[in-house]
C-alpha cells in the first residue's frame, strides 16, 4: 500500500448496535503507535495543512463527516469520511487537510510513529521540492 486508499472495516451489525474495529497490519499496514482524535472543531476550521517525511497515519470518522484532502504533488483528491466503517490509509509524503467538519464531529487518526515534531513537513513549497527529488 503505497497510494492513500479508503478502506472498509469490518461492520458486525447487531440489534443492540453495530461494532467495528481496526487490527494493526491487517485492516492497515502498519503496527499502530499513537492515536489520536480531534473533535470541536469550529465551523469553517480546518485541521492538518502538513505532511510526514516518515509517518503513516489511518483516519476513520467516528462521528459525523469530515473531507480528508490529500495532495501526493501532482493531484489533489478529497475523500468525504461519514462512516464509522471506513476510513483512510495516508503513506508517508502526502500533504493533508481535514476539512468541513459537521457539528460534533470527532476524528480519530492512528499512526505507525509517536509524536515527533521533526518528522512533519508545514511547509508547502518544501514538500514540493522534496517531492520532486523524490520522483
Amino acid at each position: 500500500m503505497n497510494e492513500s486508499q479508503l478502506i472498509e472495516l469490518p461492520k458486525i451489525i447487531d440489534p443492540r448496535g453495530n461494532l467495528s474495529f481496526i487490527e494493526e497490519a491487517n485492516h492497515i499496514p502498519f503496527k499502530i503507535e499513537r492515536a489520536y482524535w480531534i473533535y470541536d472543531v469550529p465551523g469553517g476550521e480546518s485541521r492538518g495543512g502538513h505532511a510526514f517525511y516518515e509517518m503513516r497515519e489511518f483516519i476513520v470518522a467516528l462521528s459525523g463527516s469530515f473531507d480528508v484532502v490529500l495532495n501526493d504533488g501532482h493531484s489533489i483528491k478529497t475523500i468525504s469520511l461519514n462512516r464509522s466503517y471506513r476510513g483512510v490509509y495516508i503513506p508517508k509524503m502526502i500533504w493533508r487537510s481535514l476539512e468541513n467538519f459537521s457539528t460534533n464531529s470527532l476524528a480519530l487518526v492512528v499512526s505507525d510513529k509517536a509524536y515527533d515534531i521533526k518528522d512533519y513537513i508545514r511547509d508547502y513549497d518544501l514538500f514540493l521540492k522534496l517531492k520532486k527529488n523524490i520522483q
